[in-house]
């Protein structure tokens, strides 16, 4: 509560230090005679008699308050750990930080941001990516555009060739060029090891050979932390790129745990951390940390205004223990390199989404629908037909047909590829899986069979 100093002045205005000997009043009325005075002995005495009362009850209220705050003969913890009977009181501040009534230094667990920023620092990434989008120009025409974005990613890992990095499977969807930024501001090339659409997560890899001695002894590996262990109010540090300006540094708490986050898209990320730690745009893949430096979630998005209501201070962060396993998986993966254009490799299909709304409506898995396989394709030839409901490629989950062209960007004409599908049996969809060996795009466009559109207006591709 904020207090006003002026309403507790001391308000006296007929008073005048300098008439405090006046022998009148403020209205002229002859002062009374002061008594006569007493025998100085008499005063010696009350005065010592007050003393040793007030000096009493200090005493007492000191040992009193002692004992309230520490225990009764309880020991207190020093800054190592030990305990002893005496020592220099610590008192919590409001930014995590120990204030002392003596010297010494923090109590052990309890760090600043500060701190927790500086051991992280070096585990933190910045990303860039170039992707190429199709939209419609002012005339209706398909047209081609390069678009940038900025991300962040956190180094979780590393083989004999490479150091592994996690971020979000959005920050690096579409990518056709990658680049990491290190703490020294050093840029290098990335590839993508693995990325999990469901899930909302990804690795992304460099080559050791592609970094300076100097920046390799400046980066480390994060520590991962215990998120099952968070408890609300709990207070947490965020590291990112926001708005791709560079790494910056927000805190804040644990506003709530098993938070749902729902997508423009539609689709759901579930089990989350929830906090007011500021999460904005170019923040996706950075870092949540405990107090004590450790990763305990990888930052995804945060809620914003929805029907006129504004959303502050709701982030949103995947914790570790859902994530760790998922990258575990991702780090094990072969490293992909995109493949030029005209040596890709195609399944020889068209196809439509089924998104979560279709899914439920038409009781169908989520996935791609393969409207045309072509005859003599890659597709066909391998067993695959039309209403099958493609989910996987190489194990990696698909649900778009954007989702499974990109995966197929990264395999060559010839190449063998493990298709995952559902089908329908008596009206029940069974997982199957098929081996596909890729068409060339000259097999491709020989082939006759033409493309159909989709009777719900989605537009039919051919990946």
């Amino acid at each position: 509560m904020d207090y006003n100093y002026n309403d507790y002045q001391y308000q006296n205005t007929g008073y005048n230090g300098s008439d405090q000997n006046a022998n009148h009043n403020d209205f002229g009325e002859k002062k009374p005679e002061r008594p006569k005075k007493s025998h100085p002995w008499i005063r010696v005495i009350a005065m010592a008699l007050v003393f040793g009362l007030i000096a009493g009850g200090t005493a007492f209220a000191t040992s009193y308050t002692a004992r309230t705050i520490s225990g009764s003969g309880a020991a207190v913890t020093s800054d190592n750990g030990t305990k002893s009977g005496g020592g220099t009181a610590k008192i919590s501040t409001s930014d995590g930080q120990n204030a002392s009534s003596g010297t010494g230094s923090s109590t052990a667990g309890d760090t600043s941001v500060e701190k927790v920023a500086s051991t992280a620092m070096p585990s933190m990434v910045t990303i860039s990516t170039m992707s190429v989008q199709e939209m419609q120009n002012y005339f209706g025409q398909s047209q081609q555009y390069e678009v940038s974005g900025a991300g962040t990613g956190v180094i979780v890992g590393e083989n004999d060739d490479e150091y592994l990095i996690a971020t979000n499977e959005h920050v690096v969807s579409g990518a056709q060029e990658l680049s990491v930024g290190f703490i020294d501001e050093s840029v290098v090339s990335a590839s993508i090891k693995g990325t999990d659409s469901d899930n909302d997560l990804a690795v992304i890899a460099v080559k050791k050979s592609d970094i300076k001695d100097d920046t390799k002894k400046q980066i480390s590996i994060i520590k991962i932390g215990d998120s099952d262990s968070l408890q609300l109010g709990e207070r947490v540090v965020a590291i990112g790129n926001a708005l791709g300006y560079g790494q910056s540094v927000t805190s804040g708490y644990v506003s709530a745990l098993n938070r749902t986050l729902q997508t423009s898209d539609g689709t759901k990320s579930e089990g989350l951390i929830q906090t007011d730690a500021a999460i904005n745009p170019g923040n996706s893949g950075g870092a949540l940390l405990n107090m004590e430096g450790e990763l305990i979630g990888i930052n995804e998005g945060k809620s914003t205004s929805t029907n006129g209501t504004t959303v502050d201070n709701m982030g949103y962060a995947i914790p570790t223990s859902k994530a760790e396993p998922i990258l575990d998986n991702l780090m094990k993966q072969e490293t992909k390199t995109v493949v030029a254009e005209d040596e890709r490799g195609y399944l020889g299909i068209s196809g439509a989404d089924v998104t979560s709304q279709y899914a439920q409506v038409y009781n169908m898995p989520e996935g791609i629908c393969i409207i045309t396989a072509n005859k003599g394709g890659a597709a066909a030839n391998a067993g695959l037909k039309k209403g099958d409901v493609i989910t996987k490629i190489n194990g990696q989950s698909v649900s778009t047909l954007d989702e499974l062209k990109e995966q197929l960007q990264y395999y060559k004409a010839g190449e063998n590829v493990t298709i995952t599908a559902e089908r329908a049996d008596d009206g029940e969809y069974k997982e199957q899986t098929f081996t596909v060996t890729l068409e060339s795009k000259s097999d491709l466009e020989s082939q006759s069979s033409q493309q159909s559109q989709d009777g719900n207006g989605q537009n039919q591709q051919t990946p």
